[in-house]
């Protein structure tokens, strides 16, 4: 089993889709009758107005109240929201997109100089191999981290196509005053000292970029781009493109995140939900396949820095509301090994 699903790792699935190859066994995750061909209905995720949050914006107290209390309200229920008026240019995001498009057209042996061995995370090729009895995910990926700067390892960020990496530099800026808001925001919803998330994640706080290739699929309703997961960051900020396909688990259902060109979907991972003592939720989410249509998003995860201890914020901890979770170190580890088995790892952190 593992050496199958070794060999199969150590290829790609754009490269299968090309040779017309149907998903091998170890794809194949759902009964054909799951999916039943009823399309799951699109989310009404909150839209977040994150200029209401700046410094520099003119506007009344009522209105960044009201947005600071829809902001609570989706991450109490959705665990995520679709941010917009964000301060990055839309002609810039789709620059992002194209050149992330371009990266996954390019000639398979110009792809491969980024490569990464089978069990190891960061570069171009598919996630390490799970444990067994795990289904592989039908996906390319190119995962790079972007920050702290002494961290990276440019030897794997693309040369190729020519503005890649001035590309990614700036997207990483710009992401990490994002970060900013939003922190200073989620604390500001829940009447919290605006800097308490902030100063959890440190100023050494992780940033890798994930570049999502979705190929098309002939089996859409027995294979998945990426399978059921709850994220181990503290947040993840995710670019889509047009196509669909993204779903988040609520009620026992699955809603599919509609697609907005300008917005960046931000979504709560286990480490926010621990800081928050279990008031904002990290939703499990999905990738479905498309049969006609590939996909590409842009993933970046926000996680505290290495060696940092985390738990509930004093605030939030109290005689009505006693701590959920207790503080933890390197979260992300923990859930990593989880998720290699297809289980979450949240419950390590209960009390």
């Amino acid at each position: 089993m593992a050496s199958l699903a070794n060999v199969l790792l150590s290829r790609r699935v754009q490269e299968m889709v090309i040779n017309g190859e149907e998903p091998e066994s170890l794809y194949i995750c759902r009964d054909e009758n799951e999916a039943q061909n009823v399309p799951s209905p699109l989310a009404p995720i909150p839209i977040i107005d994150l200029n209401l949050f700046s410094s520099s914006t003119t506007k009344t107290e009522e209105e960044e109240e009201e947005e600071l209390q829809k902001l609570k309200s989706a991450l109490c229920s959705w665990g995520c929201f679709q941010a917009i008026n964000h301060g990055i240019p839309s002609c810039f995001l789709d620059e992002f997109r194209q050149v992330t498009r371009e990266f996954f057209q390019l000639p398979m042996e110009e792809k491969n100089k980024y490569c990464k061995g089978i069990e190891e995370v960061e570069g171009y090729g598919g996630d390490p191999s799970p444990e067994e009895g795990q289904f592989l995910d039908w996906q390319d990926r190119l995962f790079l981290t972007v920050y702290p700067h002494d961290l990276r390892d440019t030897k794997i960020w693309p040369q190729n196509p020519k503005s890649f990496r001035e590309d990614l530099e700036s997207y990483t800026c710009k992401m990490r005053i994002v970060t900013e808001i939003v922190s200073k925001s989620m604390a500001k919803s829940l009447q919290l000292e605006e800097h308490c998330f902030l100063n959890q994640f440190g100023e050494r706080a992780a940033m890798q970029a994930r570049f999502n290739y979705y190929p098309c699929c002939q089996r859409p309703d027995i294979v998945l781009g990426l399978k059921p997961h709850a994220d181990g960051t503290g947040y993840t900020i995710i670019l889509q493109d047009e196509v669909e396909g993204l779903q988040i688990l609520r009620n026992q259902q699955w809603f599919t995140v509609p697609t907005l060109p300008n917005a960046l979907l931000i979504l709560m991972g286990d480490q926010m939900e621990i800081m928050t003592n279990g008031i904002f939720k990290s939703p499990v989410h999905r990738v479905v396949t498309d049969r006609e249509k590939e996909r590409t998003s842009i993933a970046v995860f926000y996680t505290p820095e290495k060696h940092k201890e985390i738990g509930p914020v004093d605030g939030l901890v109290h005689e009505e509301r006693p701590a959920v979770f207790k503080k933890v170190k390197d979260y992300e580890i923990t859930h990593w090994e989880y998720y290699q088995r297809g289980m979450r790892a949240l419950h390590i952190a209960h009390v």
